[in-house]
C-alpha cells in the first residue's frame, strides 16, 4: 500500500489541533452530536451525504485521482442495488487536498460545516490534518489506514485496518513474508531500508526494521536520510552506503519506503551500479507509471507490496471490482491501487452502514461498528474494533516484468508480531 506510512510533524499537528478545536468551538449548530437542527446531519428519508478527500494534485506530480473513481464505482454499485436500506448515497465526489495540511483541513471543514455530509469517504493523504477536527464533529471517517489517525480514534476506520503500528499493538508480517518466496527463503539474506527524512520516514525504518528481522532477514542499513521535501537530482551517497552495507558488499533486498517519484530515481541509480538483487517498494502498482519509457525501465523487476488482492488474482470479488470501474469510468481504464483505496473505503462504510439498520444514526452508526466483522474481502477478513489498532494482517507481491505485473507471492493473511 497503498499499500508508505507517513505523518505530520509534532509541532504542526500541535496548531492544527488547536486550529480544528478553536473550529469546532466556533461552529454553528451541534458541536458534534448526530443532529444538527433536529435532523440527522446528512440523512435524509431516501439518501445518506458522503463526500471524500483526496490529493489529486501534489508538488511532485504524485497523484491520488483514481481513488475518487474506485469510490464512486462502489457507490454506484450500491445505489443501483437499491442503496442503503432504501436510501441512495449521495456522493459529492472528492475535494483536492493538494498534499497541504492547510488544505486538508479546509476540506474537512468544508464537507462537515457547508456540505453536512454523514461521513468522508474516502480519505487519501498522507497530511491528514482535518482528523481531529473530524473526530470532534463525529464524523466517521474512511481511508487507507498507512497514517497513525486511523489508528485509534473512534470514528477514523482503516479499509485494510490501522496499518500504522501503535503501542502494545503489531505488525503485519505480509511484506517480508510474502518477499520470502521471491529470495527463496530468509535465512543467510541480508536487507537495506531507505526512507525520507522525516517523522513517517523514521517511523517506517523503525517498523519495517523490526518487521524483516523478525522474518529471518539480516537488516545491514535502515535510514530514513532522504529529503522529504524534493527529489534528489543525486542518488550516488545513499547507493554507495546501501551497496556497501552487508560487510562491504551489495544486500540480497534493497527497500524503498518512498513514493513513486523517489524510487524512480533510487532504483535507476541502484541499477546503474550493477545490482542484481531484489527490490522492493509499496507504492509502484500503477499501470499509468508505464507510459513513460524511462519510469518504466527504472521500475522494471520491481516487487511491490499491496495490502489487497491483485488485479491479476482472477476471483468473483476482482471480476466484480473490475466491471464497477469500468462502467463507472464509461469504458475500459488501466487499473491502480488508488481506485482500490476509494472502492474498499465505500465498502467499509457501506457493510457498516447496512448493519446500522433503518434508523441511521451517527450512534447506530458506531453501534454498528462495535462488533463489526466479515470475511473473505478482497482485504482479508476484517474486524472492528480490531482494525482500529491493528492491521487485519494480509498481503501479496506483484512483479513489473516487461511492462507488465504478475503476482509474485499471492495475496494470504500473516500472523504479526508484537511492536516495540
Amino acid at each position: 500500500m497503498s499499500r508508505s506510512i507517513r505523518t505530520i510533524t509534532a509541532t504542526v499537528a500541535a496548531l492544527l489541533l488547536a486550529t480544528a478545536c478553536n473550529s469546532a468551538s466556533n461552529s454553528s449548530g451541534s458541536s458534534g452530536g448526530d443532529k444538527a437542527g433536529g435532523s440527522v446531519r446528512g440523512v435524509s428519508a431516501d439518501s445518506i451525504k458522503v463526500g471524500g478527500i483526496v490529493s489529486m494534485t501534489t508538488a511532485s506530480g504524485y497523484s491520488k485521482k483514481d481513488t475518487d473513481l474506485g469510490a464512486k464505482a462502489r457507490f454506484d454499485r450500491a445505489n443501483a442495488e437499491g442503496g442503503v436500506h432504501g436510501r441512495k448515497i449521495d456522493y459529492l465526489g472528492a475535494e483536492d487536498d493538494g498534499q497541504d495540511p492547510g488544505k486538508n483541513l479546509a476540506a474537512a471543514r468544508k464537507l462537515v460545516q457547508q456540505d453536512k455530509v454523514f461521513a468522508i469517504s474516502p480519505m487519501s493523504s498522507v497530511t491528514f490534518s482535518g482528523a481531529d477536527f473530524l473526530q470532534k464533529q463525529k464524523v466517521p471517517t474512511f481511508g487507507w489506514g498507512t497514517i497513525p489517525p486511523f489508528c485509534g480514534p473512534s470514528y477514523m476506520y482503516g479499509f485494510g485496518g490501522c496499518m500504522v503500528p501503535m503501542p502494545g499493538g503489531t505488525i503485519t508480517q505480509s511484506w517480508p513474508e510474502g518477499l520470502k518466496k521471491v529470495t527463496d527463503g530468509s535465512k543467510g539474506k541480508s536487507v537495506a531500508i531507505l526512507a525520507n527524512d522525516n517523522d513517517a520516514g523514521t517511523f517506517a525504518i523503525r517498523t519495517y526494521k523490526q518487521s524483516f528481522a523478525a522474518a529471518g532477514y539480516k537488516v545491514t542499513y535502515a535510514k530514513s536520510t532522504v529529503p522529504a521535501t524534493s527529489v534528489p537530482s543525486d542518488w550516488s551517497a545513499y547507493t554507495k552506503e546501501i551497496l556497501r552495507s552487508d560487510g562491504g558488499k551489495a544486500p540480497d533486498v534493497v527497500v524503498s519506503v518512498m513514493q513513486t517519484p523517489y524510487n524512480i530515481g533510487l532504483f535507476t541509480a541502484v541499477k546503474r551500479s550493477g545490482f542484481k538483487g531484489v527490490i522492493t517498494d509499496p507504492t509502484d502498482y500503477d499501470p499509468g507509471l508505464l507510459a513513460k519509457s524511462a519510469t518504466k525501465k527504472a521500475l522494471d523487476g520491481v516487487h511491490i507490496l499491496l495490502s489487497f488482492q491483485p488485479f491479476e488474482q482472477n476471483t468473483a470479488a476482482m471480476k466484480r471490482f473490475k466491471a464497477d470501474i469500468r462502467k463507472a469510468a464509461g469504458e475500459d481504464v488501466p487499473l491502480n491501487m488508488h481506485m482500490m483505496t476509494g472502492y474498499m473505503s465505500a465498502d467499509l462504510f457501506l457493510s457498516i452502514a447496512g448493519k446500522a439498520g433503518k434508523k441511521l444514526t451517527v450512534d447506530s452508526f458506531q453501534q454498528a461498528a462495535n462488533g463489526f466483522s466479515d470475511t473473505d474481502t478482497m482485504v482479508g477478513d476484517r474486524s472492528l474494533p480490531k482494525g482500529q489498532k491493528e492491521s487485519f494482517g494480509c498481503g501479496a507481491l506483484v512483479q513489473l516484468k516487461g511492462g507488465k505485473y504478475s503476482v509474485s507471492a499471492p495475496f494470504k493473511c500473516y500472523e504479526p508480531i508484537p511492536f516495540k
